[in-house]
């Protein structure tokens, strides 16, 4: 469990230890190409640095002491394991040179960086959705088990066994510590941005709980989406996440009312957007942009959806034109039933709820959707602006039922309420 920060003379330590986690667990994978161990030896590093610090002093540079630390108790750990004679004998190598810098790669296209392959490792396709989000907050995000299972509402058992369960496939599986090359790595690639979105959007709209909003995991995606970025800046569809989550940040602080309820887009204090965020968004977009070579991917045109909600300084000058336009774009890059619903939203905006009510209706036949309360959500305001309202008042009561999130939930109560009946 990685240490919480804490006061005193071990605070030091825990707190560096808990900014280096993700670096040292990276150097020390791919000595021993194996994560859980990896783990493993970093706490053992931060054991010596509790035992040494408060006695000798914090080192200068305290992350790289721990991470020169690990990597030493990493190859002693592989100079003991039987098979490694024999592995010596095949390469023809000397021991010391398991800790020596690898050769230049061959491959233009390779990317060097252990906290990269650690990102790829951790979203490997053979782990489900949740083992890879839970195993990239503990292993990129420093987050302990207790931590991960509170910003999800899931026992913390559950958490560990996934972990645990992660760790394991990927021994068994003898994944490779590795960043993919070509296709391979485009694959992967979406794997790790998908991982990281869903992150930021349980915090961003939790869908179960009593909070609307838990800004923690919201940071904590952002952070590695930067990370990433800083790490892949070649990749259009990298920087297209990351310019998303800065424009969705940004709107944190409007998106609550003072007692934590909703707030919807159309009714928020554009004034209490953060600029900065916006302004980051922007550069991340633009850059996006400048690395392309092709076709715009989703999270690019996302992105660009995001800034036309960002540009409007009042709900009224939002371009809903050009909105519906990329989302008609994304629906045809990669078609879901998901973005079809919000770009019908676009098109009741741009042309008229009554253009957009048969896009919905051809929806509520689709099983995906047959449990996702924003279907009936977005079909009650469109009969609310078409003036049906008994027929508005049952579909936001459906939607009530349907939402998993106690605020949203008392928020399409209060709607239905508003339509009478």
């Amino acid at each position: 469990m990685t240490p919480q920060p804490t006061a005193g003379p071990d605070g030091a330590v825990e707190t560096v230890f808990r900014m280096e986690f993700p670096r040292v667990v990276a150097a020390v994978a791919r000595i021993v190409r194996d994560v859980g161990i990896a783990e493993e030896l970093a706490q053992d590093a931060l054991v010596a640095a509790l035992e040494q610090w408060p006695r000798d002093g914090v080192p200068d540079n305290p992350g790289a002491w721990l991470t020169a630390t690990a990597r030493h108790r990493a190859v002693d750990l592989v100079r003991r394991r039987e098979t490694y004679a024999r592995k010596l004998a095949e390469i023809g190598r000397d021991a010391d040179l398991v800790t020596a810098p690898p050769e230049p790669p061959a491959d233009p296209d390779d990317i060097d960086d252990d906290l990269l392959r650690l990102v790829f490792t951790a979203c490997h396709p053979a782990l489900s959705a949740e083992a890879r989000t839970a195993l990239t907050l503990r292993l990129l995000g420093g987050l302990t088990t207790a931590e991960i299972a509170r910003a999800f509402l899931v026992p913390e058992a559950t958490v560990a066994q996934r972990i645990v369960r992660a760790k394991r496939t990927l021994a068994r599986k003898n994944v490779a510590f590795e960043v993919p090359y070509g296709p391979d790595r485009e694959a992967r690639l979406g794997s790790v941005l998908d991982v990281i979105y869903l992150i930021f959007n349980e915090g961003y709209a939790a869908t179960a709980g009593d909070d609307w909003l838990r800004p923690a995991l919201c940071e904590d995606a952002l952070r590695l989406a930067r990370v990433l970025a800083g790490l892949m800046p070649k990749e259009p569809e990298v920087h297209g996440l990351t310019a998303l989550l800065e424009f969705q940040a940004s709107r944190t602080a409007a998106r609550t009312g003072p007692e934590g309820e909703p707030v919807l887009l159309a009714d928020q204090n554009r004034a209490r957007w953060n600029r900065m965020l916006i302004a980051r968004g922007v550069a991340a977009l633009a850059r996006a942009d400048a690395v392309a070579s092709g076709p715009p991917g989703p999270y690019v045109l996302q992105a660009a959806i995001a800034a036309c909600h960002a540009h409007a300084y009042r709900y009224e000058e939002t371009d809903w034109h050009r909105i519906a336009a990329l989302y008609a774009l994304l629906a045809a890059r990669t078609p879901s039933p998901v973005v079809e619903l919000n770009r019908a939203v676009a098109v009741s905006m741009a042309e008229g709820p009554e253009a957009a009510l048969p896009l919905v209706d051809a929806l509520t036949e689709v099983p995906a959707l047959r449990d996702y309360h924003l279907l009936p959500s977005v079909r009650g305001d469109l009969l609310s602006r078409l003036g049906r309202a008994a027929a508005a008042r049952q579909e936001f009561t459906r939607a009530a039922e349907l939402a998993g999130n106690a605020r949203e939930r008392e928020m399409l109560r209060r709607r239905a309420e508003e339509m009478g009946g």
